[in-house]
């Protein structure tokens, strides 16, 4: 049976006010950081409104004059002075901005008329009438812009409509170029797919969903083409081309100031002024606009904005005091992450985040998605731009504390001491340049060395990697890799510069098995031969039990249960991870429903007061709703969780009959040395 339309859920009309709040105030905070674009604003503001107000500023009339104010210098009567005819110039600067305006708004909408549809249609349909119409594109754009001009016009006559039209259609292949090839981009995104399936068709797709994500850079280009149409329609005014005598242009009154400049110099001021000011307001106000709609990230803001403590905190004190004493390689305390939300109040996505990855141990950071996984790990690097704030006690690589490090210290840290393995690989590398090109500036980046030899050491990783025919894959693009190898190049480059740390953000997820398992044996295989340290976040317990050393389980932005890999899935702590180790798929005949966790992660607006689990977890007391349960060591060193029943709950752990998973935790075992 299908379902009406009445039966289909929605969101509360107070839940659509509050997004529609948010994304506004959103949209009005990053609008009052562009001070510029405010204050170019208000100028052009100032130079439209007093166009338009114009009879009411203005006594006099701009075409008729008094010939007896024939170049009347400036005084209380004629601000700026008469011209030769005796007409006021102030009069006529202000009406001539309302011809400069007027031309100006004809000449975008002409382009933006017939280049917008036309590039939607050409870069979404492709083939054929894509190459033609280029062609076309391309004949109009080759013949200079003042030479087509006086030829149309000298077809169909002189006048102000007339220009501006030529001015809009050559604008018009601009608009086409720049909306053809956003189009081409954005239609090979997946949401394009999505909407295909759904059975949406090319005009929906095209003018709802594709002209929403690249209206942006349409309204910029939008923005400085205004200014360009005025510098146009002053320029074929001067020649005689646009507005015809009387009528007041900027472009006129420099033609007819030009033609007295011996009796009165001063008359070519004011329009030059006028034309330099608006279309310098107008270009200001294009860039901030391009800066409005673009991400924002700031140099200052990309290093941790951190909050640092006088004293230890409670979690601090508690959690490392009975691990064993070995160097840590990286150690985060009290890590928090937050995002701005309607009301100008913050939400915490990451809350108090402990982490210590040891010197050549491999941690996993495990949970479903939408756990604060990666954001964990990208604040740990600094690439949580604004609006995200991120606080901690102390973030410390080795022996140093990169906290609060700017953008230039920690480009010396990224991809140097600290490697990055992303989860899509081909997104991650540039299409345009070669995978040799690509590993060679990294290396070039941080290492003092000539080509030639960031060459030869690129060659020497790929094969490290397992990158068969390294000389001549070196000069492949990275779209002529599999999904396998374009990770081992990402891996290559992550180990271009000897780093001490390794961050792997879910390598293998897009990956077959048989892919999977060599990747995991190369890190596996590089922790051992170089010592690495390796931060590996992934949602898959199967890779846990295989490689990892220790685990750190991470729900809601909390971790809330971390230990050694063989104790973990012995013996856990905490419901969520049983809940976990019991959704690992068995080699048996499944009896009934396959075992999952029931329900979702909350959104951090969402969370609880107390256990963020507790409302998916069988063992929830009101104990565990009442207040917030604190990261605390169990009895095992090394063994923390955050569960409030911890001495009454006896959890399964793996089960007897995974025999399999059994004997990769004795082999766990005998590396981290627990009996």
């Amino acid at each position: 049976m299908s379902e009406s339309a009445s039966d289909v859920p929605r969101l509360p009309a107070a839940d659509v006010a509050a997004k529609g709040s948010v994304r506004s105030s959103r949209f009005l905070g990053r609008l009052l950081r562009q001070r510029s674009l405010l204050i170019w604003g208000t100028v052009v503001g100032i130079i439209a409104l007093s166009a338009v107000l114009a009879p009411l500023l203005s006594p006099f009339d701009p075409d008729t004059g008094v010939l007896a104010d024939s170049f009347a210098p400036p005084s209380t009567e004629h601000w700026l002075g008469a011209d030769r005819y005796g007409r006021d110039v102030l009069t006529r600067v202000l009406y001539g901005g309302q011809v400069a305006l007027l031309a100006a708004v004809q000449a975008v909408a002409i382009a933006l008329g017939i280049g917008v549809p036309a590039g939607l249609a050409i870069g979404y349909a492709g083939g054929w009438l894509d190459r033609i119409l280029m062609r076309l594109v391309d004949g109009v754009m080759s013949v200079p812009f003042l030479v087509l001009a006086i030829a149309v016009i000298a077809a169909l006559g002189p006048g102000l409509h007339n220009a501006m039209a030529v001015v809009g259609i050559v604008y018009a292949m601009s608009v086409l170029r720049l909306v053809r090839g956003e189009v081409l981009s954005a239609k090979e995104e997946l949401y394009v797919d999505g909407l295909k399936v759904s059975g949406a068709g090319g005009p929906r797709i095209l003018f709802r969903h594709i002209l929403n994500n690249i209206a942006p850079p349409i309204i910029v280009q939008a923005t400085l083409m205004f200014a360009t149409a005025i510098v146009a329609e002053a320029t074929l005014s001067y020649l005689g081309l646009g507005v015809t005598q009387p009528t007041a242009s900027w472009g006129s009154m420099l033609s007819e100031a030009q033609a007295t400049i011996r009796q009165n110099f001063f008359l070519a001021v004011p329009p030059g002024i006028a034309i330099f000011i608006t279309v310098l307001g107008i270009n200001q106000v294009g860039e901030g606009l391009r800066d409005l709609f673009s991400r924002e990230i700031t140099v200052g803001r990309l290093g941790l904005n951190v909050v640092r403590k006088t004293r230890p905190t409670a979690s601090e004190r508690e959690i490392f005091a009975g691990e064993p004493d070995q160097p840590s390689a990286l150690e985060v305390r009290d890590l928090s992450v937050s995002f701005p939300q309607a009301g100008g109040q913050r939400v915490q996505v990451v809350q108090n985040v402990d982490l210590r990855l040891r010197r050549g141990e491999l941690l996993c950071l495990v949970g479903e998605s939408g756990s604060g996984k990666s954001v964990t790990a990208m604040s740990m690097l600094g690439l949580v731009s604004h609006p995200g704030v991120v606080t901690a006690s102390s973030v410390r690589l080795g022996d140093e504390e990169i906290s609060g490090l700017d953008f230039k210290a920690m480009r010396s840290i990224r991809g140097n001491r600290i490697g990055v393995v992303f989860q899509d690989p081909l997104a991650s590398l540039n299409p345009t340049f070669t995978v040799g090109n690509q590993m060679c500036e990294a290396i070039m980046e941080h290492r003092d060395v000539p080509r030639r030899e960031a060459r030869r050491l690129t060659i020497d990783l790929f094969e490290r990697v397992g990158i068969p025919n390294p000389e001549q894959r070196l000069d492949d693009y990275p779209f002529q890799f599999s999904g396998g190898m374009a990770q081992r190049v990402m891996i290559a480059m992550a180990l271009s510069c000897d780093p001490e740390v390794l961050v792997a953000d879910e390598p293998t997820t897009a990956l077959d098995v048989t892919v999977q398992k060599q990747i995991l044996d190369l890190l596996v295989g590089l922790r051992d031969e170089r010592g690495l340290s390796i931060l590996l976040i992934t949602h898959d317990l199967g890779v846990v039990a295989e490689v990892g050393d220790t685990v750190a389980t991470m729900y809601a932005g909390q971790i809330v249960e971390s230990g050694p890999v063989a104790e973990v899935f012995a013996q856990p702590r905490h419901p969520y991870t049983q809940g976990l180790l019991d959704s690992i798929p068995r080699n048996v005949a499944p009896a009934g429903a396959l075992p999952s966790i029931r329900g979702t992660v909350p959104q951090p607006i969402d969370w609880p007061v107390g256990c963020r689990f507790a409302d998916r977890c069988d063992f929830a007391t009101d104990a565990c709703r009442r207040s917030p349960v604190p990261l605390a060591p169990t009895v095992d060193p090394g063994h923390s969780t955050r569960c409030v029943r911890v001495d009454e709950l006896r959890l399964a752990g793996i089960g007897d009959e995974q025999s399999q998973v059994a004997a990769v935790l004795s082999r766990a075992s005998g590396r981290d040395g627990v009996a």
